[in-house]
């Protein structure tokens, strides 16, 4: 058995086949759109702000998963939130009631001005507006490191988790990419599991999320280590 909080270097397919159904309360994937944008040709697009190109990703982008992937998926998963679905709706054995968009405010440039999730949830539609565009984030006082061609913000998946999700869900990511996902997940305390099946990509998206982790577990500590010197102190005082 997978084991819990973790990044897997693996072709999800085989991932998801070590789980019981609806294992997982929410599983949420950016996977290849089909549309032949791996990260290679980013820098010549950008128009607005500085971009730069990408190791192509695993597949290349040119075609997107196949209808076992989604069926495999609602088979381990409550519910699905789904990435670029709207270049591969057919695949989808189920229509949304709830779309969600992101705004990612691109202004005059090549790349999307929007892009869309598939949920499975039977709510209106949601969007979210936060800049991302080459070195122009909307948080740019905490710029976030590129390690991705498709890198999504953490700010994103927060957003999502805290609209989708409740204390105590299991989530799913099973295309981790840069693990912005699942740094999200951490953070918000959701346990997951992510999935990535290209090395340089997966080496790159772990240390991201090791370092997160060991990141605010020192804080954490630290914090501990405070509340017991003002105990003690409190203590030696005589207070109370």
């Amino acid at each position: 058995m997978l084991e819990m909080n973790r990044l897997y270097n693996m072709d999800c397919m085989e991932g998801m086949r070590e789980l019981p159904d609806k294992f997982f309360d929410l599983a949420v994937v950016d996977v290849p759109y089909g549309i032949g944008e791996d990260g290679s040709k980013n820098k010549e697009r950008s128009k607005l702000a500085v971009a730069k190109n990408y190791k192509a990703f695993h597949g290349n982008d040119l075609q997107p998963p196949e209808c076992e992937y989604f069926t495999e998926l609602m088979r381990v998963s409550k519910n699905q939130i789904i990435w670029g679905a709207n270049h591969f709706i057919s695949r989808i054995p189920v229509d949304s009631h709830c779309w969600i968009v992101w705004d990612k405010e691109n202004g005059e440039t090549d790349f999307a001005d929007c892009e869309l999730a598939w949920t499975s949830f039977h709510t209106a539609v949601r969007r979210f507006k936060y800049r991302w565009h080459g070195m122009l984030q909307e948080d740019m006082k905490n710029k976030e490191i590129r390690i991705h061609p498709t890198q999504k913000p953490i700010a994103l998946y927060s957003w999502i988790l805290s609209k989708y999700a409740k204390r105590g869900d299991k989530i799913l990511d099973t295309h981790a990419g840069s693990a912005s996902s699942l740094i999200a997940c951490y953070r918000a305390g959701l346990d997951f599991i992510g999935f990535e099946i290209d090395t340089e990509y997966y080496t790159a998206a772990n240390m991201r999320l090791t370092v997160e982790m060991e990141q605010i577990r020192i804080n954490f500590d630290e914090l501990q280590e405070e509340q017991e010197e003002y105990t003690q102190s409190s203590i030696f005082e005589g207070g109370g």
